[in-house]
């Protein structure tokens, strides 16, 4: 049985150290020393060596390093087709060839600041590792290719690196070096400051999947503080929000309807259907656009429903900006209405295909600009650019807005906003009229994933930007109007819960009068006990909920065993169509149900395919 020997402190106020020693003899050898004049700690055994000191590490040993991967950070397409694969490894001395095979050499020795490990690597917990054993081969690149063989798999699949279990993670790994007398020596380095600020965003997060402004000032104090810089805020936050149950469910879907299209080499109707309703409920959940990207980055490559022929709109986007910016000097300058119309709509249909020929296009165009303007050419080329993307900022902004005040519950606007989207709405009207309805609003209307609340937000929206724009009402109106709203939407989301709950424990039958009143007072009852509400419930909120859940009854115990039974979708879209709850509600009861009854999901989709 190997023992351990473990090592603690700091390198400085940052980085926090960990070292475990294993082996059968772990107790009887020197395994470091301090340097005191240069404050370096020295970890060692034969042949193999690691200083640690304020402002990084240097090795000369075996090994390499390894953490956990950081999600929307660039994965090896290797390890991203692999969901099993959650862990980064690099050995130490080690390159990829011009067909992918991984070599190695005996120049294992370099250096890494404490920036650079906690950049490449993950942005709060990384660690090194080397062997001492007298069973491995004398060059070292021969010691490389035989420890990742024994120990290349373990590590890249370990849940204890994430865990920051090391106690497991040595338990895991000593045995396979199948080595009595070998020593197994791991390093552990912690960026305290991120960590601070990872746990300060997790709890915040996970307690309601929002952060009000009060802790978002929080975070910002923290990031300000330590002199976090944004790139590792942003990477730290998207992972934390990737760990979210609700939302790895989600995202671990897309990447695994993806993955399938990679291996058959392209994606189907159905498999687009599928994306896009993820892409979705993405922003219902609040999970972050980049979490996606990075995957249609890594797996989609160029992988779309055509035949491989150039889209209309990415050929509009191409002629606009190599006519206007590369050929015609005499207009390079300048983009008309219609032009700046056209590149709009343009990025609007690159955006549903996930299509990122449309960006790539807008980045070649703005390194144009800079090399002209830097070979001679007039600085108001730079002013057209700026127009046009200006306009592609109003444009993802108002997109962003809208779509979550349409599909995000207890989504919060303040007159800051209403008035830039106020500005906004002016500004693409003045493209065209009504260009804003024509963008945002037609095809909104039209979706069947639209809720009640939804459907009322985004309506009363467009009436108060109207009534302000003809001086009708004011931006405060609006304001409370739709703060009304929001109040009346979480009422709702929260009166349903406790009503289900009350019927479910309490309630076989609620069909009377009499059995709707006393569950109406219990049910406020228990509401002020627990102060959701001050006040009684508006009748009309209480008889939609009533009425909402006798239709779930009906539609789990009735109408879905047989949906199920005859893969009926017709009678499925017909409930959906005229019963008035949203579709995203009859979805996750389906979800639910199949979930309780142990059924096959796969079903489902069968049934759903070609109705949303």
């Amino acid at each position: 049985m190997h023992k351990d020997i473990r090592l603690h402190g700091m390198m400085g106020e940052q980085v926090e150290y960990f070292v475990v020693v294993a082996g059968n003899d772990a107790y009887q050898r020197y395994f470091f020393n301090v340097v005191q004049e240069d404050d370096q700690l020295r970890i060692f055994s034969p042949g193999n060596e690691v200083i640690i000191s304020p402002g990084g590490m240097s090795h000369q040993c075996n090994g390499g390093s390894f953490c956990e991967y950081m999600f929307g950070v660039e994965q090896p397409s290797s390890d991203l087709v692999k969901p099993e694969i959650i862990n980064r490894l690099v050995m130490y001395g080690a390159h990829s060839d011009e067909d992918g095979a991984v070599r190695f050499s005996d120049r294992t020795s370099g250096s890494e600041t404490y920036a650079n490990i906690f950049f490449e690597g993950n942005a709060v917990c990384n660690y090194l590792f080397f062997v001492h054993s007298d069973l491995l081969s004398r060059p070292l690149k021969k010691q490389q290719e035989e420890l990742i063989k024994r120990l290349g798999k373990s590590i890249k699949r370990s849940e204890a690196i994430g865990s920051e279990r090391d106690d497991i993670l040595v338990s895991e790994l000593f045995p396979l070096l199948n080595d009595a007398s070998a020593q197994l020596f791991v390093i552990k380095l912690i960026n305290r400051h991120h960590r601070e600020y990872r746990d300060l965003f997790r709890s915040l997060y996970f307690k309601n999947k929002k952060i009000s402004d009060e802790d978002f000032g929080r975070l910002v104090t923290v990031a300000s503080t330590h002199k976090i810089d944004r790139y590792q805020q942003e990477r730290i936050r998207i992972d934390v929000m990737y760990r979210s149950p609700a939302n790895k469910r989600i995202v671990d879907e897309y990447r695994n309807i993806l993955l399938e299209c990679n291996t058959r080499g392209e994606i189907s109707n159905l498999d687009n259907a599928r994306l896009t309703r993820l892409k979705t409920l993405s922003v219902r959940n609040k999970i972050p656009g980049a979490l996606f990207y990075t995957l249609d980055e890594m797996l989609k490559k160029g992988r779309y429903l055509t035949d491989g022929q150039e889209r209309d709109y990415t050929a509009v986007t191409r002629e606009i900006l190599e006519g206007i910016f590369f050929r015609e000097i005499e207009i390079e300058s300048h983009i008309d209405r219609n032009d700046m119309l056209e590149l709009i709509q343009a990025k609007k249909k690159a955006m549903e295909h996930r299509d990122h020929t449309f960006d790539q296009l807008m980045l070649d165009a703005s390194k144009m600009c800079d090399e002209k303007i830097r070979d001679g050419a007039d600085s108001s080329l730079l002013d057209g650019f700026s127009y046009v993307v200006t306009y592609l900022d109003r444009f993802d902004t108002v997109s962003n807005l809208i779509s979550q005040l349409a599909f995000m519950e207890n989504v919060r606007i303040n007159e800051e906003m209403l008035r830039g989207l106020l500005e906004h709405k002016a500004a693409f009207d003045n493209l065209r009229e009504d260009c804003f309805q024509e963008l945002f609003i037609r095809e909104l209307f039209a979706n069947a994933y639209l809720g009640s609340f939804g459907r009322r937000k985004v309506k009363t929206l467009l009436e108060g930007l109207a009534a302000i724009a003809a001086r009708e009402a004011t931006i405060e109106e609006l304001h409370l109007d739709l703060a009304r709203i929001d109040q009346e939407e979480r009422l709702a989301i929260t009166l349903r819960e406790h009503v289900r709950n009350r019927i479910r424990n309490f309630y076989s039958k609620f069909s009377t009068t009499s059995e709707q009143e006393a569950l109406r007072r219990e049910v406020v009852e228990e509401l002020k006990t627990k102060k959701l509400i001050s006040t009684d419930i508006p009748d009309h909120l209480f008889d939609e909920t009533i009425f909402i859940i006798r239709k779930e009854v009906m539609y789990l115990h009735s109408l879905l065993p047989q949906i199920i039974k005859e893969r009926n979708a017709g009678l499925r879209e017909d409930f959906l169509e005229n019963s008035g709850l949203d579709r995203f509600y009859v979805e996750e009861l389906e979800r639910e149900y199949y979930e309780i009854n142990g059924l096959e999901i796969a079903e489902l989709y069968q049934i759903r395919k070609g109705l949303s």
